[in-house]
């Protein structure tokens, strides 16, 4: 699939309560999980001992953490939307969010998202998206809820 081109306010305004779009799936696999608690020092079992995990986990093996599922956000959002003539992009926050089903380690997953909200601010955009993160394997939701970006687009002379 081919990210949406934006230019403009204009072409950001064209959107609005609509599906922007989905991107591709991406596995997340144990090293990867194992580099995100090194990452931030979480070494909970249950993300991290596949041994223990076969016994003691209801999953019967490690599940992804969620703030490593949130994570992954940004490099999904780039498989859906182009922005052109961007200066800076700004992650201004996340509201209503909502972990679903776990990840289990070797699932994939994938960004689905929906236009929510707009704001000129006069050389910069503020947007909102409802973005869902669903799970290939079980068609099932990992993550749900809204992100707020502002775009700074170069100045033209």
């Amino acid at each position: 699939m081919s990210p949406v081109i934006i230019n403009c306010y204009e072409d950001f305004e064209a959107l609005l309560g609509k599906e922007i779009g989905s991107s591709d799936y991406i596995q997340v696999n144990q090293d990867r999980i194992n580099m995100f608690a090194d990452a931030t020092l979480d070494h909970q079992w249950i993300h991290v001992d596949e041994e223990r995990c076969k016994t003691e986990s209801p999953f019967h093996q490690t599940i992804v953490h969620g703030y490593l599922t949130l994570s992954l956000l940004p490099y999904l959002w780039d498989q859906i939307i182009q922005v052109n003539n961007l200066e800076r992009l700004v992650n201004y926050g996340m509201d209503k969010m909502k972990f679903g089903q776990p990840v289990l380690s070797g699932q994939s997953v994938r960004l689905t998202t929906h236009m929510e909200a707009l704001a000129n601010l006069r050389g910069a955009i503020r947007m909102s998206i409802r973005f869902t993160i669903d799970i290939k394997e079980t068609g099932k939701t990992a993550l749900e809820g809204v992100a707020t970006f502002i775009y700074f687009f170069k100045k033209t002379s």
